[in-house]
């Protein structure tokens, strides 16, 4: 029952932002506030429980990349660095930013969520200057550039400003960063 209240909760916060409602969330299931609060005891919990379900959704991602047969290294190295999974596709990302002050637990889940869980990519990457197609780059650096630039992404107005979705400019980002170092 968790799992589908913050699965609703994804989709309501893909349409409506961070400032749904309670109401929102139990229109959209079919059930009452009351039921939601025996699961879930208050919208703050619920924002953590998103956070969670997503970077868990994403990590479930990374590894069937890395199970998909096939794919080079730089194949595998893009996909890890830009996935987006089916349940989470949709989401402005950028509007997590507003978050920070009345969500301050979720949010700085989220900053921590982007900062773990590298021994993936630094292998991929390790193992790209290994097969000679990376270059040898200092992978604290290029940790810090991806990680400040999504927290750009989040924290800055330039997406929205200039129309670019999270998505493109996701892409976008990890395309500089791998020809970056690609060697050709």
């Amino acid at each position: 029952m968790k799992q589908k209240i913050v699965e609703a909760a994804l989709e309501v916060y893909r349409d409506k932002g961070a400032k749904f409602t309670m109401d929102d969330l139990a229109n959209k299931l079919g059930m009452s506030k009351k039921t939601i609060y025996t699961i879930i005891p208050d919208k703050r919990t619920l924002f953590t429980d998103m956070v969670n379900y997503t970077f868990d959704a994403i990590k479930r991602s990374e590894e069937e990349v890395m199970q998909e047969p096939n794919l080079t290294t730089e194949q595998r190295l893009r996909k890890i660095l830009g996935v987006m999974p089916d349940q989470v596709a949709g989401l402005d990302f950028t509007q997590l930013y507003s978050m920070k002050s009345k969500y301050p637990e979720a949010y700085k889940l989220i900053a921590e969520r982007l900062e773990g869980g590298w021994d993936l990519t630094i292998s991929l990457l390790d193992q790209g200057v290994k097969e000679g197609v990376f270059r040898p780059i200092n992978f604290t650096i290029f940790q810090m550039v991806y990680e400040s630039s999504l927290e750009r992404f989040l924290n800055g107005s330039e997406l929205e400003e200039n129309k670019i979705n999270y998505m493109d400019a996701l892409k976008q980002l990890v395309d500089l960063l791998i020809d970056g170092i690609s060697i050709d």
